[in-house]
């Protein structure tokens, strides 16, 4: 994203019903009593033959003189018409790795280089409506070198992203702060702020 232009200059036009969508779909099952019942779903078509999982998120902690932080941005979301706060993330390439897609991904939504370190388990986005899973992938980010004092993006034409970062230790007051502003919370990042605050008030090391 390049000039003044902002995610928050984005907003829906119009949202209609679709006749038809792949995306859809009806699963006939028995629940544990054998009683048979269906299920009304969305499915991904987009995952890899070759991959177990759709995408990745996005852990990138960035060492600053203050602490660490953080980073976050600001996208448009269409089906709920505001701007989410979330990790950078996206879907896995053909052949690619977990590791190697959130690198790739990281680089072309934030500029930043950095390298692999750690990988969740696969996780379900919302598995009472769709089949998407993922990764969170911890990424490290060396602030020391030059590709990352000097960030470019490679952004594709539909993509419009703020980048920025907060401070790991108040996650959950930022978020409750930007929630106040008007904007959404992903699920991703409220959980990793659920995750701080938590350890936090139970003391956990």
């Amino acid at each position: 994203m390049s000039g003044d232009l902002k995610a928050s200059n984005a907003k829906v036009i119009s949202t209609e019903p679709l006749v038809s969508s792949t995306m859809m779909a009806s699963t006939t099952y028995t629940d544990p009593l054998g009683k048979q019942r269906t299920w009304e779903s969305a499915e991904r078509s987009t995952r890899p033959k070759t991959s177990p999982i759709d995408g990745v998120g996005i852990v990138a902690i960035l060492q600053k003189p203050s602490g660490p932080e953080l980073l976050l941005q600001k996208q448009f979301r269409p089906p709920i018409n505001q701007v989410v706060i979330e990790v950078p993330a996206g879907l896995v390439d053909e052949g690619e790795t977990a590791e190697e897609s959130a690198v790739r991904e990281l680089r072309e939504e934030t500029g930043y280089v950095g390298i692999a370190a750690e990988i969740s388990p696969v996780m379900f986005n919302d598995p009472g409506f769709c089949n998407t899973n993922l990764n969170m992938v911890h990424v490290n980010v060396d602030m020391s070198l030059q590709e990352n004092q000097n960030l470019k993006p490679e952004l594709e034409e539909n993509e419009f992203i703020e980048v920025f970062s907060t401070p790991l230790k108040t996650l959950y007051v930022e978020c409750k702060r930007l929630e106040a502003e008007g904007y959404a919370i992903d699920a991703r990042v409220g959980t990793l702020a659920e995750g701080i605050e938590v350890a936090r008030r139970w003391k956990l090391q």
